[in-house]
């Protein structure tokens, strides 16, 4: 919550006097679904509404009380089996701006026109709707067009194959809604709006107010567009926790932004924590990994205070963006974590891809290929109580296309070459077990290193040894990729056509295949 007065001692004051203080009202079931609490509707006990700091539950009348001051966002905590009204882009409608002057003036992009004064009750009404206990989550990261021109790009790259999705529950897109213009933000809401499914959203280093004089007012033109930056709510047996983890300026004044969090933020998440069951899956949600370190982008003091707030809760699940490629992290005790089980971070990769760059398809789309070598894409957050896996889609290829396999096409008859076999395993990390056999021979292990992905070089060195210009932009130079597998190039006594097969077995202990294809020629 952001400069919130709390004026505790309010409540020894006069009924108007708190009633400026506080913000009161009901939680209820909205039957005609009018938005409009009336009296044959009934009131939902023990439902959790924040402030953005403090987290209170419902009475049996469906009522509560909170302090405001002069600048707080008011919000419901969606529980199981309820859902939550949307607006005209299928974004959910759970919260209250509460910013009597309204948002600074002098920003480059506006926020929030003055609410006035705040209403006798802020009600907050919910639809009944079971929730099964297994369901899938879509979730996209760095979507970040620069201009209108890249909202095409991801219109027709990545929402065109969305567009109409059945059973998924809901989509969560993990920050970098743009990039920099944020009068973008309402073309993006237009185009997620096409998947036909609520949409959640992170705020990113590119969503915020750079002029913002303070870190709490740097959300106050994504606020103005999707609600508060930092909230919760429940799904089945899920928790959701959605954060922005962008310190702007940055606290140690080395650039622009740091990752971390506010105090308010941690407050806020420690006080949501205390009305969970520690039998249900938590999942953050926010930008920036965690894996940064102190020196580049990510403070671990409060990394650290967010793991000793966590400790307790043996199923939690971490999910980000914002570095253009895919990995896939885990926290032990000697990263300060004190779980009973490693801490699993998935760093998503981006449906932007590497920011649209890259040598354009057929349909005239970049191929934005990421700098470890994934291509760009979406994922599918597939939960079954408090336990999940994770299913990563390369736009515009099947969904069986989990690796991306590099060899020489050609090489010399019962010879090796020194050439390697390398695979990019989207979703792997090191502890994976990936296998390659020629035709159907015998299975043999790779190794597990980082390095650049050879397909990725090669892509750079097509674009930099053209004699023309290519149309689009050149790919960014190249990062090590976590998740690549290597062995030798046997030597084949068969002249002609031959098959690479791998088989990549993931940390969900599912078994994913891939072919490519070589010749054997004979030199003389």
């Amino acid at each position: 919550m952001k400069r919130l007065a709390l004026l505790f001692l309010g409540a020894l004051m006069v009924t108007g006097s708190l009633a400026q203080n506080f913000a009161t009202g009901f939680v209820y079931e909205d039957l005609n679904r009018n938005g409009k609490k009336e009296r044959r509707e009934k009131a939902i006990p023990g439902v959790a509404v924040s402030n953005g700091t403090e987290v209170v539950l419902t009475g049996s009348k469906g009522e509560y009380s909170l302090p405001v001051g002069d600048d707080n966002i008011i919000f419901v905590i969606k529980p199981r089996d309820y859902t939550l009204p949307l607006n005209d882009f299928n974004l959910p409608r759970f919260f209250y701006i509460h910013k009597p002057g309204g948002s600074p003036g002098n920003y480059k992009y506006p926020g929030v026109s003055p609410t006035g004064p705040l209403p006798r009750s802020v009600d907050f009404g919910l639809i009944s709707s079971p929730e099964e206990e297994k369901f899938t989550a879509l979730v996209l990261g760095d979507p970040q067009p620069l201009n209108k021109e890249e909202v095409e790009y991801f219109n027709r790259g990545i929402i065109d194959e969305l567009a109409g999705i059945k059973g998924v529950s809901f989509g969560i897109s993990l920050g970098d809604l743009v990039w920099d213009d944020l009068d973008l933000h309402i073309p993006y809401q237009e185009s997620v709006k096409r998947v036909g499914i609520p949409w959640y959203n992170v705020m990113g280093n590119h969503d915020m107010n750079y002029n913002a004089p303070a870190d709490s007012l740097s959300d106050e033109t994504f606020e103005a567009h999707f609600g508060p930056a930092t909230y919760a709510f429940n799904y089945g047996k899920a928790h959701f926790i959605l954060l922005d983890d962008v310190r702007t300026p940055d606290p140690l004044g080395k650039s622009r932004y740091r990752g971390g969090f506010r105090p308010d933020q941690l407050e806020f998440i420690a006080n949501d924590l205390l009305h969970v069951s520690r039998d249900k899956l938590v999942i953050l949600s926010f930008h920036i990994p965690l894996f940064s370190t102190e020196s580049e982008e990510f403070s671990l003091a409060d990394r650290q205070q967010l793991f000793d707030i966590l400790k307790d809760f043996p199923h939690v699940l971490v999910m980000s963006a914002h570095t253009h490629l895919q990995r896939q992290n885990f926290y032990s005790v000697h990263d300060g974590w004190q779980g009973s089980r490693p801490l699993h971070e998935f760093n998503s990769g981006t449906s932007c891809g590497d920011w649209h760059k890259g040598e354009l398809d057929e349909r005239g789309i970049p191929r934005a290929t990421m700098y470890d070598g994934t291509p760009k894409g979406y994922s599918f957050l597939r939960i079954d109580g408090n336990s999940y896996t994770i299913d990563y889609k390369a736009a515009g290829k099947p969904a069986d296309c989990q690796m991306n396999i590099y060899h020489p096409l050609v090489v010399p008859h019962n010879q090796r070459t020194g050439a390697p076999i390398t695979v990019n395993f989207f979703m792997g990390r090191k502890g994976d077990t990936v296998e390659f056999r020629i035709d159907n021979g015998k299975w043999t292990a790779m190794n597990h290193t980082e390095k650049e992905d050879p397909s990725y070089l090669e892509q750079l060195w097509r674009w930099d040894r053209s004699g023309e210009l290519l149309k689009g932009r050149r790919p960014s130079n190249p990062q090590p990729c976590s998740h690549l597998w290597q062995a030798a190039m046997p030597a084949v006594a068969d002249e002609g056509n031959h098959t690479i097969e791998v088989k990549a077995t993931d940390m969900f202990g599912r078994t994913f295949t891939g072919k490519s294809s070589f010749r054997v020629l004979n030199p003389e």
